[in-house]
C-alpha cells in the first residue's frame, strides 16, 4: 500500500518535482564554481566525493527522485518501498547529521569543519543550502507523506553499515594522501580521533531513532485529525 499523504497525488508530484530541482540544481551549482585551483580539498585525492555534505547532497536528491517517481507510477509497490527505505534509513538520518554535526563545529570553531576562506569561494547561500536547508525539507517531506520504517535491527544494521563504509573511506583517503578529510582530525591525537570518529558513527542511531519517533507522533497526529474530523 503506498504510505499515506496530505497531499492529493499532483500536488504531491508537482511538490517533489520542486524539492528535486533545488536538489540538482544545488549539486550543479557546487560542482560547476570555478574553485578548482583555490578550494583545498576539491582538488586534492577525492574531490567532492570524500565530504559526507557533498554525499548527502546526492542522497537528499536521489530521496525526492524515488519520491517523483513514487508520485508518477501510484501504487507501485516495489518504488514506494524504495522510497521508504531510503528515507528512514539514509536521508533523514545522514541529513540531520549533517545538520546539527556541521552547524555545531561551525559555531564551536568554524576552522575545523569550514575554515574562513571558504567564504570567498562558496557562496553563502550555497552553504546554506548544504548545511541547512536540508533539515526544513526533511521535515517537511516527512510531515507531507507517512514513511514505513523497516524492522529497527534492519534499519539500524543498515545505517551503521553506510557510517562503516564512509568511515573506511575516510580513513583510506588519508592512508592514500596523507590528508584528512575535515580539519579538526588533524588536530587530534590517534586516542582522540578514535574517539571523535566513534562517537560521530555512534552519534547516528539515536538520529534513526528519532527519525522513527518523530514519524509516528505525526502518523498519530493524522489519524487523531481523521478521527475529529468524523465526529
Amino acid at each position: 500500500m503506498a504510505a499515506a499523504t496530505r497531499l492529493g497525488p499532483k500536488t504531491s508530484l508537482l511538490v517533489h518535482l520542486l524539492m528535486l530541482s533545488w536538489y540538482v540544481f544545488t549539486i550543479w551549482s557546487n560542482c560547476t564554481l570555478q574553485i578548482s585551483d583555490r578550494h583545498p580539498g576539491v582538488r586534492s585525492y577525492g574531490g567532492r566525493w570524500k565530504y559526507l555534505t557533498f554525499i548527502n547532497l546526492v542522497s537528499q536528491a536521489l530521496l525526492f527522485g524515488l519520491c517523483v517517481l513514487a508520485d508518477a507510477v501510484h501504487g507501485a509497490v516495489s518504488v514506494t518501498r524504495a522510497r521508504d527505505f531510503h528515507f528512514t534509513v539514509l536521508a533523514f538520518p545522514v541529513g540531520t547529521f549533517v545538520f546539527i554535526s556541521f552547524w555545531t563545529l561551525y559555531t564551536y570553531d568554524r576552522e575545523l569543519v569550514y575554515p574562513k576562506l571558504l567564504d570567498e569561494i562558496i557562496p553563502i547561500w550555497l552553504n546554506h543550502a548544504m548545511h541547512t536547508v536540508i533539515m526544513p525539507l526533511l521535515l517537511l517531506q516527512m510531515f507531507l507523506q507517512n514513511h514505513r520504517y523497516p524492522s529497527r535491527t534492519k534499519g539500524i544494521f543498515s545505517l551503521a553499515l553506510f557510517a562503516a563504509l564512509y568511515l573506511s573511506w575516510v580513513l583510506w583517503v588519508h592512508h592514500a594522501s596523507g590528508i584528512w578529510v575535515y580539519p579538526i582530525m588533524a588536530h587530534l591525537s590517534p586516542v582522540g580521533l578514535c574517539v571523535f570518529l566513534g562517537g560521530a558513527s555512534l552519534f547516528m542511531a539515536p538520529l534513526y531513532l528519532l527519525g522513527e519517533k518523530l514519524s509516528l507522533m505525526i502518523k498519530n497526529k493524522k489519524k487523531s485529525e481523521r478521527f475529529n474530523h468524523l465526529l
